[in-house]
């Protein structure tokens, strides 16, 4: 496997005024999940890699992000919550399930 966890963050906008990832910070918690997985030197081959996703289809839960290859859904509000991910999931390997999705 090139990555022992793969995390899509959804990105997607609507310009028609409807609900979405974006209008919920989503970019911000992308940049900061991204920024943090490289300053704890867990990117890379063989590591962490965080990557933007389209429409998870999931815009009322939003902001989103799946974790692979767990296929954990979770949904987040603010940094915090990225950095209890990271802490907990990724480097502990043990899920938050407070922010999991059903």
């Amino acid at each position: 496997m090139a990555f022992s966890h793969h995390l899509f963050f959804c990105l997607n906008q609507r310009s028609n005024g409807e609900d979405c990832c974006d209008r919920h910070n989503a970019f911000a918690l992308f940049e900061y999940a991204k920024n943090r997985v490289k300053e704890l030197g867990l990117a890379g081959p063989g590591k962490i890699r965080v990557n933007k996703a389209g429409c998870l289809d999931r815009c009322a839960d939003g902001p989103v992000m799946v974790v692979y290859p767990e296929g954990i859904w979770y949904t987040l509000v603010d940094q915090e919550d990225v950095e209890e991910i990271i802490q907990s999931h990724l480097i502990k390997g043990a899920p938050v399930a407070r922010l999991q999705l059903a």
